[in-house]
């Protein structure tokens, strides 16, 4: 059940702006789930003890099976209650998150029973007609109906349900396969997966204060087992480890351990993947491009060399040609046309093309121009690089102009060190001081940048400086925050270049000589962005690692199995129930573990979950618990007889305490471990609900048709059945009552709260059923008048 109801779809949704995104959605709704496949998987024992007892007495009535629907609905609803009230630890409560369901789930487990009594002494007393049996089962899918209704509040929407974004930009779930998002409406919708990534990242941040020297991969690996753990999860999953602990195969949540790590190294292997998927065409064997495609150099310099290299198939040789272009530099005045051919031979993977720049004593602007390869010769599989080459001429006659090449720089949080580049344009003359510092911004120095100040100093003829900024990561999954980088006015450093110009800033202009007016023309000064913002965002590897382990912090995975070895491995295995990995199993496990051993044995010959994704399982095994129940029905009857206890007192004492023990220990283990009371006591009306409907519409229906065929009436005797009826719905409005109640700001939720008022609560509850039991067992002795 689980394996089938934990099933994933990926779902394409559509944003306001056209934006198409994909999301992965559960397949079953959790309440239809709950209500269908779990309910009767958890009551199979119930429900088929009532029909195997029908087929078994010729179609005639018996006690047990009715007898045992209502008794473990006195139980689930009174005793697990009080149980999980008692066990939550002091000063904590929880509350039931599906209020709404809850209260239409426990409105259909009352009327349910009313309806049983009313079929049996108000309709036709004595006589159920086969429209009884009919009308009973027909509320199974009536009770789903209305529950999935006021869980997907179709009421409230009028039927329409799609995918929407609230306002923290956040899609939740709707109805409806691809639809356009409404991002105004619907605000108070919550997602899950969302709340699970926060949870990841908080988790991973205190993981990271207890364990500063460990690496990043492990505390990943730790952040995705701690989420698997305390993540949600499923009542057929707190069944499933109730149920192994009982019979000596261990706590499941021992498997989480080994799981994460697989996980881990599966996502990033995956990651891995997909950054190295970049599109080649096998068709071109090889590239031919300049690296760098950027050069940058003094006007004195004279000649130099561009690079020009071949990577892939390098077995045939090629041959390129290339051919300088003028941009704002002129050939002739500024540089040396030139245009040739480059020659590969096999094996070879570079050349080299030489450029000479002219050189001149004129004050003028920065200058660039082009080096750019044409197609190749005999050979068809090498593709040529269509960009070109730029080569920028500085002025060595000015100490030049200084500016960032952006003003905006974009980086992740993960860079570590981050190197700011500082040009030098228009003149590379002299030695010059650049002072610069850090500003906050949305970023704060000390939490998402470390503050940094101090002077760049460039040598004569240095075009070019870098800062080194240092960025803490914080291992955001969400960050866009900004800091700023401001540069100040630079200055010479030559003490007589800095007397010359102060000399002549004092002079008129028509009073200054020709090298003075050379000095002031020649001074450093601040080009047009001295000012850099720099942004931090969020590393996309790790918000890719973060979407892909919560997409898997589905603790449901863990559960199923692949294979028949498998299943009797585990089957004969013996693991401690506790989920230490370094304990060992106690002499208790392996008591269990030899008691149950045949059932494990037995039962291991069930088809794995992995086949026909669960399903074959789910049929397979309702079958066996079919034969179970046959067996355990006539055992009990013999029980009874030996004692002299009627089938009646045997039904609601023994055969239902004994059905809803795996349930009692679930949800203790709910109660105590889940945010929320709905895992541990929010599906016990329901199921009790589904009992009836299903445990006596289905076998009443089919006595009823069967006598009806044949003519004759199918006799019910009221009696006890209605009595016991009688006392459980009276138990049940006042528990119902008790829970609202609780709600209240002095208790503030269903479970736990103030010890005085956790024990009261629970002493209540489990003397409703202790009345129930007493009062039903005198009424089947007619020790008191019944019906």
């Amino acid at each position: 059940i689980e394996v089938i109801t934990s099933q994933e779809k990926e779902l394409t949704v559509h944003k306001k702006g056209g934006e198409r995104q994909i999301i992965v959605v559960r397949v079953w709704n959790e309440t239809v789930a709950n209500l269908t496949l779990m309910a009767l998987g958890s009551s199979a024992p119930e429900i088929l003890l009532s029909i195997i007892e029908i087929w078994a007495k010729n179609f005639e009535a018996g006690e047990l099976g009715p007898g045992t629907i209502v008794g473990s609905a006195a139980y689930n609803l009174f005793v697990i209650i009080s149980l999980c009230v008692m066990v939550i630890p002091n000063g904590q409560v929880r509350k039931i998150k599906h209020l709404r369901v809850f209260f239409v789930t426990a409105t259909w487990s009352v009327f349910a029973y009313v309806w049983l009594y009313m079929i049996l002494a108000v309709f036709s007393p004595g006589i159920v007609e086969v429209w009884e049996g009919l009308v009973t089962f027909s509320f199974f899918p009536a009770t789903v109906l209305t529950a999935y209704a006021a869980d997907r509040r179709v009421l409230y929407k009028y039927l329409s349900k799609d995918y929407r974004m609230n306002t923290r930009g956040v899609i939740v779930q709707a109805e409806g396969h691809e639809q356009t998002i409404d991002v105004a409406h619907y605000v108070n919708e919550e997602d899950a997966r969302e709340d699970a990534k926060h949870e990841y990242i908080t988790i991973l941040r205190e993981l990271r204060k207890q364990h500063p020297t460990a690496d990043l991969e492990s505390l990943e690996r730790m952040a995705h087992e701690l989420l698997l753990n305390r993540g949600p999860k499923s009542r057929a999953f707190y069944r499933i480890q109730a149920t192994r602990r009982l019979m000596g195969s261990g706590d499941i949540l021992r498997r989480i351990s080994e799981r994460a790590q697989s996980d881990l190294s599966e996502v990033k292997a995956e990651i891995r993947r997909e950054s190295c998927s970049a599109t080649f065409n096998p068709v071109i064997a090889s590239r031919v491009f300049f690296d760098p495609s950027h050069y940058t150099v003094l006007e004195s310099c004279g000649r130099f060399e561009v690079r020009v290299v071949r990577t892939g198939d390098l077995e045939e040789a090629c041959i390129v040609n290339y051919i300088t272009e003028d941009g704002s530099a002129q050939a002739g005045s500024d540089y040396v046309a030139i245009r040739g051919t480059l020659r590969f031979q096999p094996g070879e993977n570079e050349k080299f093309i030489t450029l000479e720049v002219i050189d001149d004593d004129v004050f003028e602007q920065d200058e660039h121009f082009f080096v750019r390869l044409s197609g190749t010769v005999h050979s068809s599989r090498t593709l040529v690089s269509p960009a070109p080459a730029t080569v920028v001429i500085l002025d060595d006659d000015h100490g030049g102009v200084f500016r960032f090449p952006a003003q905006n720089h974009e980086l992740v949080e993960s860079v570590g060190t981050y190197e700011l580049k500082v040009e030098r344009c228009s003149g590379a003359r002299g030695r010059v001081l650049v002072p610069y510092w850090t500003e906050d911004g949305t970023a704060k120095a000390g939490k998402e940048y470390e503050t940094n100040q101090g002077e760049l100093i460039f040598e004569n003829n240095e075009s070019e400086k870098l800062i080194s900024l240092f960025v803490n990561e914080e291992d955001s999954y969400e960050k866009d925050v900004l800091f700023y980088v401001q540069l100040g006015e630079p200055r010479m450093a030559d003490e007589d270049a800095v007397r010359l110009v102060t000399r002549a800033e004092k002079k008129p202009p028509n009073m200054r000589t020709e090298q003075e007016k050379i000095a002031l023309m020649g001074r450093p000064r601040l080009g047009d962005v001295i000012r850099a913002q720099v942004r931090i965002k969020e590393s996309k590897e790790f918000k890719n690692t973060v979407d892909k382990l919560v997409q898997r912090a589905n603790a449901s995975l863990l559960i199923g199995t692949s294979s028949w070895k498998e299943q009797f491995i585990e089957a004969l295995t013996v693991n401690p129930g506790d989920d230490d990995e370094e304990k060992s199993a106690s002499c208790m496990d392996y008591a269990l573990h030899i008691i149950t051993l045949f059932w494990k044995l037995l039962f291991a010959f069930v088809p794995p979950t992995d086949i026909a994704k669960g399903y074959l399982c789910f049929v397979v095994s309702i079958l066996c618990i079919g034969v179970v129940t046959a067996v355990i029905g006539d055992v009990a009857s013999h029980f009874g007889a030996t004692l002299g206890i009627k089938d009646s007192v045997t039904a609601i004492v023994f055969v239902a305490l004994g059905t809803s023990i795996p349930d009692t220990f679930a949800s203790k283990v709910a109660a105590i471990q889940d945010k929320y009371a709905d895992a541990s006591i929010g599906n016990v009306t329901g199921s009790n609900a589904v009992n009836v409907f299903l445990g006596i519409g289905i076998a009443w229906s089919i006595a009823a048709i069967y006598h009806s065929a044949r003519g004759e009436l199918f006799v019910v005797n009221p009696g006890n059945l209605a009595f016991s009826v009688t006392i459980f719905c009276s138990g049940a409005v006042l528990t119902i009552m008790t829970m609202m109640i609780r709600r209240a700001p002095i208790v503030g939720g269903e479970l736990g709260g103030p010890v005085c008022i956790k024990y009261v609560t629970s002493v209540f509850l489990f003397s409703l059923w202790l009345l129930y039991l007493i009062l039903s067992s005198l009424e089947v002795y007619d020790v008191i008048p019944g019906f």
